[in-house]
């Protein structure tokens, strides 16, 4: 196995944004490219990347699964710098890494056994589908961070998308179909502001972002480039008295 990015800044800030979630991943690669899919240690997220073939100016595999440290492969990709290339290549137990500028950068990663079933990020049915400016998604939530651990995202019987934290203070943004894209019914469901803070560092990678809930059900974030699709999924908060 041997592939190379031309430009790997793409690739190694979205393996920051997983290594927030889980510290060790499969990396799945075979002839439609690269892909990750893991669950947070507490289930209470999921994380689904692809990058695919096209993104790649050299690709030669077969199906490989590789077993990585993130925090070992998130210090190598931070050696890549503007104007680097990235080479992956796997020799024996061990993932050979080039960081080709200048000067050629070599790293040797020891792959480990994950023990994983595999898993996918299920097909649910929305309600709610809204698509929104990732700056402006980014500013709602960190209004909320400010006044709770916890905030709604609801659609209101006027259609608009509000993201809302209710408790001792709170907060609210307010959004109309001028400022996003909303196909919804009239719905409401809370999320963990500690995953969504962490989910921010993805939206950042995109103009848009597109979120799909319903009531009381889990939410589906997905951040799509030309080159690399991210997806999460995030259980809804118990509801209780506020």
């Amino acid at each position: 196995m041997l592939v190379k990015l031309e430009d790997p800044s793409l690739f190694s800030k979205v393996i920051e944004v997983i290594s927030d979630l889980v510290t060790e991943v499969r990396i799945k690669i075979n002839e439609f490219g690269m892909s990750i899919t893991a669950i947070d240690p507490a289930n209470v997220a999921m994380v689904r990347f692809k990058l695919p073939r096209s993104a790649f100016s050299q690709f030669e595999t077969g199906d490989e699964v590789l077993g990585i440290n993130l925090d070992s492969l998130k210090k190598i990709l931070r050696r890549c710098s503007n104007g680097t290339s990235l080479i992956l290549e796997k020799k024996d137990n061990f993932l050979e890494i080039k960081v080709t500028g200048r000067i050629m950068r070599n790293f040797s990663l020891n792959l480990i056994e994950i023990e994983s079933a595999e898993k996918e990020i299920p097909t649910l049915d929305y309600s709610a589908r809204v698509e929104i400016s990732s700056p402006d998604l980014i500013s709602s939530i960190e209004d909320c961070i400010v006044v709770s651990d916890a905030c709604s995202f609801k659609v209101n019987q006027e259609k608009k998308f509000i993201v809302e934290s209710k408790g001792l203070n709170s907060a609210r943004s307010e959004f109309s179909s001028d400022e996003a894209k909303i196909e919804a019914e009239e719905c409401k469901s809370k999320y963990s502001l500690e995953y969504l803070q962490k989910f921010m560092k993805g939206m950042k990678l995109c103009e848009k972002t597109i979120l799909f809930f319903a009531n009381d059900h889990p939410m589906k974030m997905d951040i799509k480039t030309e080159h690399m699709e991210l997806n999460f999924l995030l259980a809804p908060r118990v509801e209780t008295e506020d």
